[in-house]
C-alpha cells in the first residue's frame, strides 16, 4: 500500500510539476502567426551546436521554417578588412517589400555584394540583405525561439520537431521533440480587419500581434492614413527594423514596463565588407542597433524603453527620417546610443551610453531631456545643409569621471560645420573644456551654450571652455537665443510642441 502510494504521489508531482512548459501551449488556437517559441525548463538549459527545430505545415507535413544549430549566430570579432567608401549612389527604397517567404536572406537590395551565409540571417521589415539573428535565446529557465521572419500564415495548423542536442539540461530530462510529443497549434483564422487603424501587441500572445515587427509589418508603406500600435507591458526581445513607414504612432502602456532590446552590434551585424554606412544622406542603411526607423516620415514613439544590450558600437536606436518625435522614452545603448539623422524632436526623453551617446546628421531638437554617458555626450556630423543638435533645458550627467560635451575631428568634413547648442542646461561632471577637435577654423563651427547651470542652479565656470566654442550673452545674444528656443527654427518649420502630451 505504501508503494502505491508512493508511485501515485510520484505521478501527481510529474503531471503537477512538467519538465517542461511550451508557449504555445500544446494544442492551442488563435496563435498570431508572428509567435516566438519558447520553453521554460525546470533548470537552465544550454545551447547545443547541433541539430535543428523544425516547423512543420501539419496537414502537408512540408517544413515550413528550419533553423539550424550548426550555424553560429553572427560574428563576435570585429572584421580586419580595411574600411570601405561609401556607397557612391543613393540607397533604393523605392522596391517591393520582400521576406523570407519569396527571397533568400543575404539577396543585395543596393550595391554591396550577396551577404555570406556563413551565419544565421534573416530578412526583416524588407532588408533582403538580412540580419544575423539568435535563433534561441536563453533567459534563466526560459529558452526562447526566434523562427524566421513571415513565415507562418494565417489558418494554419503547425508542429515543431527539435532534434536532439540542440537544448539540454543538467538532468538530462530533454531528448527533443518529435511530432508524436505533439507540440502543435493552430494560428488565427485571419489578420486584424483591412480598415483597423489601432493595432494592440502583447508578448503574451493576447493581442493582435506578439511582436512589434509584426505590427509594423502588417501597416502598408507609404500609407496616408494614421495608424497606431499600442503595446502592451512586457518584454520584448526582437530586432525591430522598418523602413518606408508614413503616419504611424508607436505608444507603449508604460515607460517602464515596454521594453524593447536585442543584443545587437557593430560586430554583430556589421557593414558589408564593400560598402560602409549612414555617413551621408542615401547610403547604405546601418543593421547593428535594436530598434531602426529608417526612411520613415511623422513617426511618433512614446512611453516605452528601448535599448542594446550589447557593448560597442551599439546603438538602442537607430533614426533615418523626417518629423520623428519621440517623447516620453528610455533609450539604452553604448557608443552611439541614438544614431539621429533627419528632423527630429525628443522631449522628456532619457539617453544613456558610453561615449559619442548621441550621433548623427541632425537636425535633432532635444527638450527637458537627460542625457547620461561614460564618454562625450555626442558627435554631431551635420553639414552647412542643416542646423545639428539643439538642447534646451536638458540635463547632462557625467559618469566615470568628467566627460565632454561633444567632440568632432577633422578628419570628418562635417567637422567645419557641426552644430551643437545647449540653452539653459544643467550640467553635471563635465569636462571644463567641454568640447574637443575642432578645426584651425572655426567660423562655421557652432559648440554654444548659455545659461550653462550645476546641479544646483549655480552658474557652470565656463572659463576653461576649448578655443572656438562661444558662450552666449544674454544681452547682445538676445536674439540667437530666443531663435534656438523655438524647435521650429530648427526643424525646417515643423513645431511639434503642440504633439506632446
Amino acid at each position: 500500500m505504501n508503494r502505491l502510494l508512493l508511485l501515485l504521489t510520484i505521478w501527481m508531482a510529474a503531471c503537477t510539476n512538467p519538465k517542461q512548459e511550451f508557449f504555445p501551449p500544446k494544442g492551442t488556437r488563435d496563435v498570431n502567426p508572428d509567435t516566438r517559441l519558447a520553453i521554460n525548463f525546470r533548470t537552465e538549459p544550454t545551447i547545443g551546436t547541433q541539430g535543428k527545430i523544425r516547423i512543420w505545415d501539419a496537414e502537408t507535413d512540408e517544413v515550413v521554417d528550419s533553423l539550424d544549430l550548426s550555424i553560429p549566430a553572427g560574428p563576435t570579432r570585429r572584421t580586419t578588412l580595411p574600411k570601405p567608401p561609401y556607397a557612391w549612389e543613393p540607397y533604393n527604397y523605392d522596391q517591393p517589400r520582400r521576406t523570407n517567404a519569396d527571397t533568400k536572406p543575404g539577396t543585395p537590395s543596393g550595391i554591396a555584394g550577396p551577404t555570406s551565409d556563413a551565419y544565421q540571417l534573416t530578412i526583416i521589415g524588407g532588408f533582403t540583405d538580412g540580419f544575423h539573428f539568435h535563433p534561441i535565446i536563453v533567459t534563466g529557465t526560459k529558452a526562447e525561439i526566434y523562427p524566421h521572419h513571415n513565415l507562418l500564415d494565417y489558418d494554419r495548423s503547425y508542429y515543431v520537431t527539435i532534434d536532439e542536442g540542440v537544448l539540454t539540461t543538467e538532468q538530462d530530462d530533454f531528448h527533443g521533440i518529435t511530432k508524436a510529443d505533439g507540440w502543435c497549434f493552430h494560428t488565427k483564422h485571419e489578420a486584424p480587419a483591412a480598415h483597423k487603424r489601432v493595432l494592440t501587441v502583447s508578448s503574451d500572445g493576447s493581442a493582435d500581434f506578439t511582436t512589434v515587427q509584426g505590427a509594423m509589418d502588417f501597416i502598408p508603406d507609404n500609407s496616408t492614413e494614421h495608424y497606431t500600435v499600442y503595446i502592451h507591458d512586457g518584454d520584448y526581445e526582437e530586432l525591430v527594423y522598418f523602413r518606408n513607414k508614413r503616419n504611424v504612432t508607436i505608444e507603449g502602456e508604460s515607460r517602464e514596463g515596454v521594453y524593447i532590446h536585442y543584443p545587437n552590434n557593430e560586430v554583430f551585424n556589421p557593414h558589408p565588407d564593400d560598402v560602409s554606412t549612414n555617413e551621408l544622406p542615401g547610403t547604405f542603411p546601418s543593421r547593428r542597433a535594436a530598434f531602426m526607423v529608417d526612411n520613415c516620415s511623422d513617426i511618433t514613439l512614446r512611453n516605452l524603453t528601448i535599448a542594446t544590450t550589447l557593448r560597442g558600437q551599439a546603438e538602442g536606436l537607430l533614426i533615418n527620417g523626417e518629423r520623428i518625435l519621440l517623447e516620453e522614452v528610455t533609450i539604452n545603448g553604448s557608443g552611439d546610443a541614438l544614431q539621429a539623422n533627419g528632423s527630429i524632436y525628443l522631449y522628456r526623453c532619457r539617453i544613456k551610453g558610453d561615449g559619442d551617446t548621441i550621433l548623427g546628421r541632425g537636425p535633432c531638437y532635444f527638450e527637458r531631456c537627460r542625457i547620461v554617458s561614460r564618454g562625450p555626450f555626442m558627435w554631431i556630423r551635420n553639414t552647412e545643409a542643416n542646423h545639428g543638435n539643439i538642447f534646451y533645458h536638458c540635463r547632462f550627467q557625467g559618469i566615470g569621471g568628467k566627460q565632454l560635451l561633444a567632440r568632432t575631428s577633422p578628419k570628418y568634413p562635417s567637422s567645419a560645420t557641426c552644430e551643437a547648442v545647449l540653452i539653459n542646461c544643467q550640467l553635471e561632471n563635465v569636462a571644463p573644456e567641454g568640447w574637443a577637435g575642432l578645426p584651425e577654423d572655426t567660423s562655421r563651427v557652432r559648440f554654444w551654450e548659455y545659461n550653462s547651470r550645476d546641479t544646483e542652479d549655480n552658474a557652470i565656470d565656463t572659463s576653461q571652455r576649448a578655443a572656438g566654442s562661444r558662450r552666449l550673452d544674454p544681452a547682445h545674444d538676445r536674439d540667437t537665443i530666443r531663435y534656438y528656443s523655438d524647435p521650429a527654427n530648427i526643424l525646417y518649420g515643423w513645431n511639434p510642441r503642440h504633439q506632446t502630451k
